[in-house]
């Protein structure tokens, strides 16, 4: 009479040792027939065909001959006539935080998932999500890295992205941002050492296109005849020869600036930046040396809009 009281019990307590384990409740299928842990320990109930379609690491983990214990579990499922629900399957721990975890599952469950924080978490999910060889969720973090929010912030890590995943648009638009940036500070050192050889010079490339370009246009006599004619004179007398002292220095200035931040968004402004360099204001204030002329020797607006459209022509990409 006591047999089937003590089993009622064991039932019992079986139903609240599975109840009270860390299901994530977001992966609790109860037909799933695959539970991963994370490394924080919370448990992820998942059916095996979605991993193995989605996954290419599943579907060859899956593929694999079984080991003993669940080849034997198996036959006594099949003589029970039983699918084992009560139980749950075998746990496989997976070395990976609940973040990254549960943001890829959802990828790849189709879940909608919150917006992307920072480019740090893109990258731990996007890492993970190659070593499991998911495309689908891969590409849906390729689209979401173009966005403003993650873009501006850290054009160079994006660039690396693109250039590993072979991603030729994104590369490119990366490229483009990181023209804001001064290549050569020693903070950007380690996000550069991951990029291959080509992939680097490429970038270095860019950069210094643009630079080198900028200065033969600002020597051209062309664009900026009063500062580089050799002889010019005062447009207001007519007699005097300029002295072009103030526009090389200002045309180096100008030149680092480049060096330095090759966007050139600094460069030809009326206000603030460069308009407020020494060396600009020592150049639209520059006269005549004859006193009784006093005309100035450059047009500040007409220079100012020359060094735009200066800026406008340079390369503003990588090749492919």
């Amino acid at each position: 009479m006591t047999a089937p009281f003590y089993a009622k019990i064991d039932s019992t307590l079986a139903r609240s040792v599975k109840t009270s384990k860390n299901f994530h409740p977001e992966f609790s299928f109860p037909d799933a027939d695959v539970v991963l842990r994370s490394i924080e320990g919370t448990l992820y109930r998942i059916h095996s065909y979605t991993l193995r379609t989605t996954s290419g690491l599943f579907d060859t983990m899956f593929s694999l001959p079984q080991p003993p214990r669940c080849k034997i579990e198996a036959r006594d499922q099949n003589k029970s006539g039983s699918v084992g629900r009560d139980e749950d399957p075998e746990e496989i721990p997976i070395y990976e935080p609940d973040f990254v975890l549960e943001r890829l599952l959802r990828l790849i469950c189709s879940i909608p998932i919150p917006s992307w924080e920072s480019f740090d978490d893109v990258d731990r999910v996007l890492t993970t999500a190659e070593k499991w060889d998911t495309p689908g969720p891969i590409a849906s973090i390729r689209v979401a890295l173009t966005c403003p929010k993650l873009l501006t912030p850290d054009p160079l890590r994006l660039y690396v992205l693109a250039k590993h995943f072979d991603w030729k648009e994104e590369a490119k638009l990366a490229a483009t941002q990181t023209l804001k940036l001064n290549l050569h500070d020693p903070m950007y050192t380690p996000t550069l050492a991951r990029l291959s050889s080509k992939d680097l010079l490429s970038l270095l490339n860019l950069h210094r296109k643009r630079r080198d370009m900028f200065k033969r246009l600002l020597d051209s006599p062309e664009r900026f005849a009063a500062g580089n004619s050799s002889p010019y004179h005062c447009t207001r007398c007519g007699v005097t020869q300029l002295d072009n002292h103030s526009w090389r220095e200002f045309k180096n200035a100008m030149y680092a600036e480049i060096d330095r931040r090759p966007l050139g968004d600094t460069l030809g402004v009326t206000v603030g930046h460069s308009a407020d360099w020494p060396e600009a204001k020592a150049c639209w204030e520059a006269k005549c040396a004859d006193e009784e002329c006093g005309g100035l020797n450059y047009d500040r607006i007409a220079t100012l809009r020359q060094i735009r459209n200066c800026i406008d022509v340079l390369p503003s990409t990588i090749e492919d």
